[in-house]
């Protein structure tokens, strides 16, 4: 387990670290980009705690300091957010599953070498995964699955697929089942990348599965816990999803005083107008506001005091709030930079569809919007 040193500023120091290799990113593919960031040993370091699946003693909460101080460095919200995502979305999860299904790869993870996707999306809906038609048929030796999974995060990539699938055609909490599937398995088929337009620095794509052969030792845990373990998966992402964007709101503040500091207007800086600096200040409050969100759940999961199935309404309302903030934070910003903020290579370009995208990632809002008026006592139906 990594020992937190607290008097060290972990973003700042990421940060400067980082800055070494932000310029062999620019420009790379997704996998050789993927390769230079594990090559820090401060991202390295947050592999291997989440590969262990323990949680305390604060490397829950360090795992997001590096995080935010990647993006403080200049690495696109893109990368972050495929970091952010196989570490509390996928790996922490599986790690700390008593079947440790991850152990066969940690080598790999750890390197670079080796990249997860997270399967559950599919073209005819993924906020109701009861609703899904992939399935795992019952075999002599296991299972067949047959299906297609669609908007999948780093799917274009990946080397090992953690999927879900119907074991039951019943629609009850017991019909599905998760399984972690290597890529090159047969019958297992990725789709080349979406043309996204959000978060483009991790590519996007669909995986499909066609009579692939699977036996009990694929399973992550005992067949028909699937959604037992997907509310694991998602009460991880919800609850920290938003620690990419730390680091890239820390940069823009960054940018904005510098703009508005040395650009004049009606002869004085453009940062005396008191209205342009109030603006400033929103920013400010804002980042401040999600970053003591996230930092909070963060810490609340290494203390380890509330079971983690008690945490999935609290990490629902931190991911909306973050959402909805971030939206406000971009559309805030942008017109501190004025036409610059809408040129792609300024050096001040705002990009509003990546935030508009955090509404939709790992649950709509509204969905999360349901669930939590469903925890507070209304009889709401999706």
């Amino acid at each position: 387990m990594t020992a937190v040193i607290r008097a060290v500023d972990v973003p700042a120091a990421v940060a400067d670290d980082a800055s070494t290799v932000v310029p062999a990113i620019a420009g790379a593919s997704f996998r050789d980009a993927w390769r230079e960031l594990l090559s820090l040993p401060s991202v390295r370091s947050v592999m291997a705690d989440s590969l262990r699946g323990e949680t305390g003693d604060g490397v829950v909460e360090n795992a997001v300091a590096v995080i935010e101080g990647l993006g403080r460095a200049g690495v696109s919200a893109g990368l972050c957010y495929a970091l952010t995502s196989q570490v509390f979305g996928i790996q922490w999860p599986l790690s700390a599953s008593t079947r440790k299904p991850l152990e066969p790869y940690v080598d790999g993870l750890v390197d670079g070498s080796l990249i997860l996707c997270h399967a559950l999306t599919e073209e005819t809906g993924g906020s109701d995964p009861l609703s899904m038609r992939t399935a795992a048929t019952a075999t002599d030796g296991g299972y067949r699955i047959d299906g297609r999974k669609a908007y999948v995060t780093a799917a274009p990539e990946a080397d090992v697929i953690l999927t879900f699938a119907r074991t039951d055609e019943a629609r009850h909490p017991f019909a599905l089942s998760s399984f972690l599937i290597p890529a090159d398995r047969a019958g297992v088929t990725r789709s080349d990348p979406f043309a996204k337009t959000a978060l483009t620095a991790v590519p996007m794509g669909a995986i499909d599965f066609d009579g692939v052969a699977v036996t009990d030792a694929d399973l992550v845990a005992a067949e028909g816990s699937g959604l037992a373990f997907l509310s694991s998966t998602t009460t991880w992402e919800r609850a920290l999803l938003m620690s990419y964007a730390l680091g890239g709101m820390h940069a823009t503040i960054e940018r904005v005083v510098a703009w508005l500091r040395d650009r004049e207007q009606f002869g004085r800086s453009l940062g005396a107008n008191p209205l342009v600096a109030s603006h400033v200040a929103d920013l400010a409050t804002i980042r401040y506001r999600v970053r003591t969100l996230v930092y909070d759940m963060a810490r609340r999961i290494d203390a380890g005091d509330t079971p983690l199935s008690a945490l999935s309404t609290d990490a629902a309302q931190v991911k909306i709030s973050c959402a909805h903030d971030l939206l406000t934070f971009e559309t805030t910003a942008a017109p501190l930079f004025g036409a610059r903020s809408v040129i792609a290579d300024s050096g001040y370009a705002m990009d509003t569809t990546s935030a508009i995208a955090a509404s939709i990632y790992a649950g709509t809002n509204d969905l999360l919007r349901m669930s939590i008026a469903r925890d507070l006592g209304l009889p709401v139906a999706n």
